[in-house]
């Protein structure tokens, strides 16, 4: 073989390289951006479904209007940081989280509530919809990871830098922000 095949062929290979690592690379941003959509869908289900729940539990408990408030305060909160950082988002969401997490303590102390057809529906409903919120974070979380490792290891870490490519952000629980993990406490 000729020095000028065995040239043509070392920067045949490694053009198919750059091709196949940019190809992977777009497919993993598109990818996580579908995850990040998937996201944004469940929240939409969720918060559909809260004003349901709490005008079902409103009628039964009049007086803990504060539990009300709090819940309709932390979905509107939830709902205008939706094009925000997964970060924004998670804070948000965990308030949402608490915010329901007092909402079903206080429906704990009405018997008529618990067993109101309406109720049980909606609070399946709800309890499943945080199932799929679960899942989809844990999808974008893993997608995010792979595209982040992609980035960062050699040799995708020049083919990275050279296109453009930028880490994404994972959507986790911030530390600081215990009081989801936290139970409810309600004092009446």
């Amino acid at each position: 073989m000729s020095t000028t095949t065995i040239i043509l062929i070392v920067v045949a290979v490694v053009v198919l390289w750059v091709i196949y690592a940019y190809n992977r690379f777009v497919t993993l941003v598109n990818r996580a951006k579908e995850a990040w959509a998937d996201i944004h869908v469940q929240l939409k289900r969720r918060y559909d479904l809260i004003p349901n729940l709490v005008e079902t539990v409103k009628g039964y408990a009049a007086h803990e209007s504060s539990a009300f408030e709090n819940v309709t305060r932390a979905r509107a909160a939830a709902m205008g940081a939706g094009s925000a950082t997964p970060a924004a988002q998670a804070q948000a969401e965990n308030m949402l989280s608490g915010a329901l997490k007092t909402l079903f303590a206080v429906s704990e102390a009405y018997p008529d509530l618990k067993a109101n057809q309406n109720f049980l529906q909606l609070q399946k409903e709800l309890g499943d919809t945080e199932d799929k919120i679960q899942a989809s974070r844990r999808f974008y979380n893993t997608t995010v990871m792979t595209l982040n490792t992609a980035e960062q290891t050699f040799p995708g870490n020049i083919i990275a830098n050279t296109f453009g490519f930028k880490p994404m952000d994972l959507f986790e629980l911030a530390a600081a922000d215990q009081a989801a993990n936290e139970p409810v406490h309600v004092r009446f």
